[in-house]
Order: structure tokens, then sequence, then C-alpha cells
């Protein structure tokens, strides 16, 4: 018998059907002997009506009534899957974020778990009781109900799985694992049977959808394997209730992967912006005073690249940001201009950020001077460089993302192996 929390993503759920489907792939966990909980999203499209209505009914909307209306979507897919459940003779019951209760901080909107007393939850396992959890959602300081952000869902499950101290977390969704790239790009991309939680935390936050940045920070804090699995598999398909190797990716400790290749994944994002600004003094307290106030306006910075002068007194400073932010950071700038110093600042948007990701790195040399050298042979200017222990990251002109992809798919053999 283990302890398995499960999670099922907003296309999992869509109608009543898909929700039945659900219900099979909890009954064979519970068929099993396992004892369950299951966190659930709002049914597909459900909260992008929500949060228009708000704002149909206030551009200008209270934060804390966004959050009451918003995280209602996650608990009507919650009922219906415990009443699913209960008409297929599973013993279950719905539960809302506020009645665990998974605690957050007063940031409505974009709140951060702070903590889950799992007791109640464990509590129920020992009634063989099937806890159906509102996922996306917790209760604040000021006693209401507050969200996740998008893909919170996944970070509800994670949390919870370490909160109750779970064998596996299993995440459902409307693929079947962690592909070597977009599949959609390239067709010889292959499933990942084990990737480690660094890894997938680069590939999260560099472009990947699978999972939610957040929910994998918390599964590698805490140590919680989680398998990424496609709900629309046949529930009682061979190998489907296998306990430590289900279908789907795991997501685990490095130590768990015996044979770690040098690179496990390309990952890609579009929409980045370059912002250049020119000849500004080099003195100390200069970057500091152009990304401070960047933070505090929201405006997430991502690859930096800085040039100085011949004489050491006039510096290049190059950095990206989300197409959506360039108004915002341009305007910022602005008002910086009489304190940084700066001659004149150039934008260009419609980049891409192509990125090579594997923990094998750590230990082979040459990794980097491959990628520049296949990209240069498919004549395609790279912008900037960033680089870590496991990762690789190429800013790049958009129109030449696919080829990028494809490039550095093939030249690390990662359609061969």
């Amino acid at each position: 018998m283990a302890r398995i929390v499960m999670k099922f993503g907003g296309t999992s759920v869509a109608d009543i059907a898909r929700i039945r489907n659900v219900a099979r792939h909890v009954k064979r966990e519970v068929d099993a002997g396992h004892e369950v909980a299951v966190v659930v999203s709002a049914m597909a499209g459900k909260t992008n009506e929500l949060v228009g209505w708000t704002r149909e009914a206030s551009p200008m909307h209270d934060a804390r009534e966004y959050d009451a209306v918003v995280a209602s979507g996650e608990q009507v897919t919650a009922g219906l899957l415990a009443i699913t459940l209960q008409n297929m003779g599973v013993h279950a019951r719905s539960w809302q974020g506020w009645q665990i209760p998974i605690k957050t901080d007063n940031a409505h909107g974009a709140a951060r778990i702070l903590d889950i007393d799992g007791a109640f939850l464990v509590k129920r396992f020992g009634e063989g009781q099937v806890a159906v959890i509102a996922g996306f959602q917790g209760i604040g300081p000021d006693n209401r109900i507050a969200t996740l952000g998008r893909g919170g869902s996944d970070t509800s499950a994670v949390a919870i799985a370490a909160a109750v101290k779970a064998d596996r977390c299993d995440i459902y969704t409307d693929v079947d694992g962690v592909y070597t790239t977009d599949p959609r790009i390239e067709p010889k991309a292959r499933r990942l049977a084990k990737i480690s939680f660094e890894e997938m935390l680069e590939m999260a936050s560099l472009g990947a959808k699978v999972l939610q940045v957040r929910s994998v920070e918390l599964a590698m804090v805490h140590r919680v394997r989680t398998f990424v699995r496609s709900s629309f598999d046949d529930p009682d398909a061979p190998g489907m209730g296998d306990l430590l190797n289900p279908p789907g990716t795991l997501i685990c400790d490095e130590e768990e992967i015996v044979e770690q290749q040098v690179v496990t994944g390309i990952a890609y994002a579009k929409d980045e912006a370059q912002i250049s600004l020119r000849r500004v003094g080099d003195r100390p307290g200069v970057a500091a005073g152009i990304f401070g106030p960047l933070a505090e306006a929201n405006i997430n910075v991502d690859m930096i690249v800085q040039n100085i002068s011949e004489d050491g007194k006039l510096t290049d400073m190059t950095f990206t940001v989300p197409s959506g932010d360039v108004d915002k950071a341009l305007a910022v700038l602005d008002r910086l201009k009489a304190e940084i110093g700066y001659d004149v600042v150039q934008s260009e948007a419609g980049m891409s950020k192509v990125s090579v990701i594997g923990i094998g790195m750590r230990s082979h040399a040459g990794v980097a001077a491959t990628a520049f050298k296949a990209l240069a042979d498919k004549a395609i200017n790279i912008r900037a460089i960033t680089t870590s222990e496991i990762k690789i990251s190429i800013l790049i002109d958009g129109p030449y993302t696919e080829l990028a992809v494809r490039t550095l798919h093939s030249v690390y053999g990662l359609d061969k192996q």
C-alpha cells in the first residue's frame, strides 16, 4: 500500500465524460489498496471565463474579490468528481483549499503557500476516504480565499504530497510525459523516462509548459517523486497501476538516474525583447540603479550582457525582458535617464531564447562550442548568451526558433538515443 496524490489539469476534466475517465484512474489506485488524495483544476476554459467576467465588471477590481470569483472553478470540478466517484462506489468527499487548510501569504492572485497541516488529510486516509481537493487556492492571513496564480494546481498537489509524506505525486495532463523538446517542432522528440529536479526546473522556467515552475521548486526542496502522466491513457491498460514505474516521466533526484546524458533537452521561449543602454557611465551602483527599479515594476529581466569600452569609462548594458513588458521597461528607464546617465536606449522585440539543458554538462567540455558551431552552420546569428552549470541559453531572432531547436536537438543526438 502506498500514499499517492493525483492531480488532474483542466483539459483532463473538461466535461463530464472526461471527469468519469478521471474517476476511473482514481478508482484504479483505490482498488489497489492505496491511500489517495486528488487535486483538480477548473474545467478547461472556465478560469479564463471567470477572469473575463471580473474584468468586465470592473477593469480595476479588488484582488480579494477576484480570488473569490476565480477560485470557484476548482470548487465545481472537485464537487463533480466527488459525485462521480461516489456513483462508482468510492468513498470520496470534496474539500476546498481553506478547509484543509492550505495557508498562504496575502498576495491575492499570486499567493505563495506558507503551510499545510497534513493531519487533516491523514485522518481522511484513516477513514478510507478519497479527499478531492480544489487546487489553485488556499486561505490568506486575512481569512479570505487566496489563489496561487496560473498553474497553481500543480503547486497545490506537490505541496499536499509533501505535507502528507506521499510516496509519489502523479501530475496527469494532456501529454504523456516530458519530452526532449516540443514534439510539435521536432517530430523525433522522445519521451524521457526520468529527468532530475534541476533539469525539470530549468526546462519549466525556460519555456517548457508541462509543469509550473513553483511546483518543480517545491518538489525539489521536499524531494517529492513526481510523475508526469497522461489522463487520456486507458485507466485499465497494462502497467497503468505500476506502483514504482507507471507510464510517464519521473522527476526525481539526480542519484536515481543511473546513466545521465550530457544533454537532456532543448527548451525555447518566444516573444523575448532585447533592450540596450548605450554608453552608460561605468561606476559602482549603476547596475543596481537600472535593475532595481525594473524589479520594483515587476519586470522580469533575464539575459544580461555588459560590454565595457576600451578606456573603461563607459559600458553598454544589454538585457532581455518579455515582449509584453517592453513599453513598461522603457518608461522606467526614461525616468532614470538623468540618474543613470546613459546616451541612448534601443529596443527590439521578436527575439527567442533557445536553451540547451543537461546535468551531464557539468562534467563534459565542449557542449557550448558544439551549439555555437551548429547554429553558425545554419547561419543563425547569436545575439546574447548566458550559461549555468547545467544550461546554455542563446538569444536569436524569432524567425529562426524552430530551425535552431531542430538543429540543436539533432547535433546532441537527442533524436537517436
